[in-house]
Order: structure tokens, then C-alpha cells, then sequence
């Protein structure tokens, strides 16, 4: 049978890295295996879809270069894919598991089961109670056609089966079982006409023959409630193999505390933990206190955050807030609020509150993104880290996924960004960065920016550094460290500097190589030292101390321009020693 993987998430706001990694695997896993990459909408929450979202998942994927074979908008033999267009199906098969007695309406109102929960705060909705609520199992079918033709509100629910041993093979955790007795009777069908998730997933799933269910491991526990879903329809002997792939994890503490911004997070967790719990607004101050404790501690976090017995209400509800916000599964506020990002592109609601900025701002190459991404939670089970898309797909194994979380590294995604800005050329590089060169508002040749990139690439880790690092070479120096060239310039040896920008004015062939070996034999003949040249050719170029080679800069910046700049520096430098 061939492979059929679908990748299915829901158009609620900008995608998350963790979705864009399931969307990875089950990218890599299709190809590896010759199969197809189906990409389906899951709308059937209408109250949560956001406009645009769903764009935004097609455009992320179209970035990353994962190229659908089935979707919305390439259409294909099992559409359509997008749910909210196939509500009569679920109303079809939603009829059926109620004729065989799998499922069942239920007429309780919110209120109704508001009351119950209140009586019984372990209230679930099982084989325990199911008969004394108002549900069709309790009445005739007269009666329930009664209640629907009358307009009474209800749902569908699934008649989970008693005392059951519910037992799956998961390609990454092994064989996984459950009790039914755990599980309650899940909604299916909602008030609206819409199906709930769960019905919904596992009827597009045997109808688009899909071979492999990839996904994250918060599914983990809802996939007992699927396994008695397509026995319930008869479909046990044609079941996806599922893969519940780990948890994205929030980046180490010490990865982002530090002894200079431990005020600044104290405040801001503090500010969103009374955000988050308002009627802790007066505790504000005491939680900023206790919260910088806890930064400067962070050696013993897990300590510091333990509930105590003494503790009170409000600390108890502090520490449990900092638990969530330090540890456990990433989040889309993680990025926000320790300035990385989470999201593939950036995305802005319009509201100017729900604006993040993505990997595409931050300046990632797309391809550094999706190694990124692959290595948090799968290895090759060798030393290398470095894979193009092509490389991924040929030595993908799902059996090398790992059970336990994946920590979040920025420092290590900015290395493989770097890593692949390093192996681009000039011409590629020119593409990405040109855009960003303009909007500082220089004009210069696309030939410039490619020369410029292959000078500067090895001290980029982001798109922006180009941007930002660079700009001597885009306009005259407008400011000097005057510090080092108060240390380093001798009005004495005007003479001899003036000599030197004459000679390499003179140099015919005005490359990096033929510069440097220029300057190098004129020291030499002068019996001047390296420090003695080299810092003040540096500075009077570019105007500081850091950068690429001297002699790249110059080569690129060309003769003229070199000269202008030797003879505007040697006359400031003159005046800053003198003054």
C-alpha cells in the first residue's frame, strides 16, 4: 500500500514551529517512502478560526520549500480538504455509528451539566452516569424524534465500551494501552451541526486512505478514543500506524538568564503573571521581588518554585504561573517574551496585539530552518548536523525519533543559519540580503552586494547582520574610535602614510591579494610593524576595529574610494592629536 501522511492543522492564528515540525516529518516520511503529502484544514472550530490563518499555513509551507501533493489548493481525488466543506459526510457517518448503537444523542443542557459538575467535581460523562442523564438511551425512539423535531438542542456522543483493554502499536513509544474505563463519552457531533475533532479527523482519515498518523504527542491521549472510533465503524483492519512525536521544549533557563536582564524578566513574568490572574493586581510589587529571588537562584529553580505547605493563596498561585513559564512545552508567548521567534513567518493580526515577528524577519534562511527543525527530536545516529532537504528525505527514519522532549536552542538554530549563509554564494546570498541593503536607503549594484556578502558571510549568523555591520561600505565613514587613533597615530609619520596611500593609489590590479602583498612590502622596505600600519589603514577604511580583512574592504570598495578615505582620515587624525 502506498504511503498517504496528512498534515492537518487548524486555521487559528500563525503556525507554530511545533507544526511546522510535524509537518516536517510527515513531509520526510512521505518522501522517504515514495508516498504522498496531503495537507488538510481542520475548521470545524469555527469559533476559534482566525482570517488569514489559513494562507498562512500555505505560505509557511511554500517557504519552506514542503511541497504539497493534495490540498486546497491543489485539489486531489479525496477532497475536499478542507473540513468545514464536508459537513454532510460527518452528519452520514455520525447517523451510522448511532444506528449500531455506537453512539447516542444527548438533550442536557449547559446548565444541566454545569449543575452536575458542581455536585461532583470528578463528574465525567461515562458508563456511569450516561443512563441517568437525558440522553436517547433512556428513551424510546419515538421520543427522541419527538425532541428533534421539536428543536431541542443536542449532541452526539460516542458509547465508549466498558472494561476494554484499548491497545495501539506507536512507531516512536512502542505498544501504548489504555483502559476504556478512563475514557468518557466524547462529543462527536456539536449543537451546531459540526463535528468535533475527533469524529471528523478519524472519517477523513480512512476516506483519504491515510497509511500514517504523524503527529504531536499532546494527541497521545485522545488516540484510545480514535482506536475505539474505527472499530466503532468497522474499520480496525485499515487503521493508520500512529507516530506521536515529542514535545518542543522551552529553552534552558541558563540559556536566557543572566545577571543583567534578571530585572528585566522579574518584571515582565510579573507583569504577565497580574495580567494573567487580575484579581492579583495589588501583589504585583511582592511578585516582582519574589520572582528576581527566583531568577538569581537559578541553579535551583525546581526548589525555589516548590509548593510549600506555609505557602499562601497568592504565592502558591505565583509559583505555579512561574513553573508553566519556565519549563514545560514551548509556547507562542515564549518567543514574545524572550525575544526569539516561534513562528516560520512573521504574522500581524492588525491589532498590533497578536504581532509576532517570524523566522523570515529574524533573517533564517529557509533551509537552516528546516535542519533546525529536524534535529529537535530526530538524529541520524551519527556526528553529522549538517542535511539539505534532500539529505533529510534519503536518511529519515522515524524509528530514530526520540520519546523525551526536544529542548528550543536559539543559539543553536542561529548556528545552523550561519552555517548556511557561510555555504551560499555571493549571487544567492545578494537575493535575500539586497532588500534589506535598501530599505537603509543605499543604492548600489546587485555584482556590490553579492561581492560584499562573500566578504562579510562568515560573520553573519542572521540576514540583518549584513545590514547592520557593514554600512562603511555603503556610505563615507562619518565616525572614528577616536580612542585607538589617538593611541595609534603619529602626526610624524604623516610622511610616510601619504607615501603608502600614493602607492596603493598606483596598484593596477586592485585585489585583496595584490593589496595586502603591496602593503606588506612597503612595511617591510620601512621596517614599520603591523601594529604599527594595520590598525590605521582599518580605521581611516571603516572607521573601526572590527570587521573582515582590510584588503577585502578596500578591494571592494575600489581605488577612488579608498584613496578619498586614506587622505579624509590621515587630515582628522592630524587634528584629533594636535587639538
Amino acid at each position: 500500500m502506498s504511503v498517504r501522511v496528512r498534515f492537518a492543522p487548524s486555521p487559528t492564528g500563525p503556525l507554530h514551529i511545533g507544526g511546522v515540525r510535524t509537518a516536517l516529518y510527515n513531509y520526510l516520511f512521505a518522501r522517504k517512502h515514495g508516498g504522498t503529502f496531503i495537507l488538510r484544514i481542520e475548521d470545524t472550530d469555527q469559533v476559534r478560526y482566525v482570517e488569514g490563518a489559513e494562507q498562512y499555513i500555505l505560505d509557511a509551507l511554500n517557504w519552506l520549500g514542503l511541497e504539497i501533493d493534495e490540498s486546497v489548493v491543489n485539489g486531489g481525488d479525496f477532497g475536499p480538504y478542507r473540513q468545514s466543506e464536508r459537513k454532510d459526510l460527518y452528519l452520514k457517518y455520525t447517523q451510522q455509528l448511532i444506528d449500531n448503537g455506537h453512539a447516542y444523542y444527548a438533550f442536557d443542557t449547559p446548565e444541566e451539566l454545569e449543575a452536575a459538575r458542581e455536585a461532583n467535581p470528578t463528574f465525567k460523562y461515562n458508563f456511569e452516569v450516561r443512563e441517568d442523564m437525558k440522553t436517547s438511551l433512556t428513551m424510546s425512539d419515538e421520543e427522541v424524534k419527538q425532541q428533534i423535531d421539536a428543536g431541542v438542542p443536542y449532541v452526539v456522543r460516542i458509547k465508549i465500551p466498558r472494561d476494554e483493554l484499548i491497545v495501539f502499536d506507536d512507531l516512536v513509544r512502542g505498544r501504548v494501552s489504555f483502559h476504556s474505563d478512563e475514557l468518557d463519552d466524547k462529543v462527536m457531533l456539536k449543537a451546531d451541526g459540526m463535528p468535533t475533532y475527533h469524529l471528523a479527523n478519524i472519517v477523513d482519515d480512512h476516506l483519504m486512505k491515510i497509511t500514517h498518523v504523524i503527529r504531536g504527542e499532546e494527541w497521545l491521549p485522545s488516540t484510545p478514543l480514535h482506536v475505539v472510533l474505527y472499530h466503532a465503524f468497522g474499520w480496525g483492519d485499515t487503521m493508520p500506524q500512529f507516530a506521536h512525536l515529542p514535545l518542543i521544549l522551552k529553552p534552558s533557563p541558563d540559556s536566557y538568564i543572566t545577571k543583567k536582564n534578571t530585572n528585566e524578566l522579574a518584571e515582565k513574568f510579573a507583569a504577565e503573571f497580574v495580567k494573567k490572574v487580575p484579581e492579583m493586581a495589588d501583589y504585583q510589587q511582592k511578585a516582582v521581588e519574589f520572582t528576581r529571588m527566583v531568577l538569581q537562584d537559578k541553579a535551583n529553580l525546581a526548589a525555589r518554585l516548590k509548593i510549600k505547605k506555609k505557602d499562601k493563596e497568592d504565592k502558591i498561585a505565583l509559583k505555579e504561573f512561574l513553573r508553566s513559564t519556565i519549563a514545560g512545552k514551548l509556547s507562542k508567548r515564549d518567543g514574545d517574551r524572550l525575544g526569539f521567534p516561534v513562528f516560520p513567518l512573521s504574522w500581524n493580526k492588525g491589532n498590533g496585539v497578536d504581532a509576532f515577528r517570524g523566522f523570515d524577519e529574524f533573517g533564517f534562511l529557509p533551509d537552516a530552518l528546516i535542519n533546525f527543525l529536524a534535529f529537535l527530536g530526530w538524529n541520524p545516529g551519527t556526528e553529522q548536523e549538517l542535511f539539505s532537504l534532500v539529505d533529510l528525505i534519503k536518511d529519515f527514519d522515524i524509528s530514530r525519533v526520540s520519546k523525551s522532549g526536544a529542548r528550543f536552542n536559539f543559539d543553536k538554530a542561529k548556528w545552523y543559519n550561519q552555517q548556511y549563509i557561510m555555504s551560499k554564494s555571493g549571487a544567492e546570498l545578494a537575493k535575500a540580503v539586497k532588500p534589506l541593503i535598501e530599505a537603509k536607503g543605499y543604492e548600489v549594484s546587485d555584482d556590490f552586494i553579492a561581492d560584499y556578502c562573500v566578504m562579510m558571510k562568515e560573520r553573519a549568523e542572521l540576514l540583518p547582520d549584513f545590514a547592520e555591520n557593514g554600512s562603511y561600505c555603503f556610505e563615507p565613514v562619518t565616525a572614528y574610535d577616536e580612542k585607538t587613533a589617538k593611541k595609534r597615530w603619529k602626526t610624524e609619520n604623516r610622511e610616510l602614510f601619504d607615501e603608502l596611500a600614493a602607492l596603493i593609489n598606483r596598484v593596477h590590479d586592485f585585489d585583496a591579494i595584490t593589496l595586502e602583498s603591496t602593503v606588506k612590502s612597503f612595511m617591510e622596505e620601512k621596517g614599520l610593524g603591523f601594529g604599527q600600519v594595520f590598525p590605521i589603514l582599518r580605521l581611516a577604511i571603516s572607521g573601526v576595529m572590527k570587521g573582515p580583512s582590510i584588503f577585502e574592504i578596500m578591494a571592494l570598495l575600489g581605488k577612488d574610494e579608498v584613496d578619498n578615505r586614506l587622505q579624509t582620515a590621515y587630515d582628522y587624525f592630524d587634528k584629533l592629536v594636535t587639538d
